[in-house]
């Protein structure tokens, strides 16, 4: 039976691992390589770093950070932040990252997952669609650290992305951010149903039930969320924790 991939996402910010609620309000958490040991010995499936002020400070995410991330993680590990180039990418695989989170570049340059799916193969390519409603109540992609709004709406941008060749999806809910209050499914469901590759949800969940929820009828092939593993429960106390698979049924 297929089982879906249960991911933590995992802040970076000056280095150290943080949670936001609707990209602000950053709350420390912890190192982020002891938090590698952690999933490490939880057998997590799959973890992501995004380094949430790459772009804004027009830098990449600290290549000797993803070599230390390499050195000790036991599980297939993707990173983003600031990457504006082929080179940037080639650097980060170098240092031992799988894939490579795309988020402004793709917005401001749909070509260049061209480019990068062209050069490294679409299995390492990830675009990560963060999305949030406007003043007008429309929803559109917005990029920069959810600071820009983008011409695209999550269904049109998702299926360019597709045709640039990307390999995954990961869809996030800006709104949804850290309330550990269950993903945004018609936003997930919409996406799965509109392309044909991975699509890994994000934003929101807070409950192992909703990683259930996102499978069953958002139809994601990825559950990943932050606060779920960082949190002992909805009071926020911090605590790294992953499920057992006895503990998700997705059956």
């Amino acid at each position: 039976m297929f089982r879906p991939r249960i991911i933590p996402v995992l802040l970076l910010k000056d280095l150290a691992v943080v949670k936001s609620v609707q990209f602000s309000n950053h709350k420390y958490i912890g190192d982020p390589i002891n938090a590698v040991r952690i999933f490490n010995d939880l057998e997590a499936d799959e973890l992501v770093f995004l380094d949430i002020k790459a772009s804004k400070r027009k830098r990449l995410i600290s290549l000797d950070f993803v070599k230390a991330v390499g050195e000790e993680s036991r599980m297939p590990f993707c990173v983003g932040g600031g990457i504006t180039a082929i080179g940037d990418i080639k650097a980060i695989v170098a240092a031992g990252a799988e894939k490579v989170v795309l988020n402004t570049c793709a917005g401001r340059n749909p070509d260049f997952v061209k480019d990068a799916s062209d050069e490294f193969g679409s299995s390492t390519i990830v675009v990560c669609i963060d999305v949030k409603r406007t003043l007008f109540g429309v929803e559109r992609t917005w990029i920069v650290g959810g600071t820009r709004n983008t011409r695209f709406s999550p269904l049109d941008f998702a299926k360019l992305m597709e045709d640039k060749g990307a390999g995954e999806l990961i869809v996030q809910s800006i709104e949804r951010d850290g309330t550990m209050e269950g993903y945004d499914i018609d936003l997930i469901r919409s996406i799965s149903q509109a392309v044909s590759i991975p699509v890994v949800a994000l934003g929101g969940a807070g409950r192992n039930e909703d990683l259930v929820d996102g499978y069953r009828y958002g139809f994601a092939n990825g559950l990943a969320a932050g606060s779920l593993f960082v949190y002992k429960d909805r009071r926020r106390g911090v605590l790294i924790n992953y499920p057992e698979k006895r503990d998700v049924s997705f059956e």
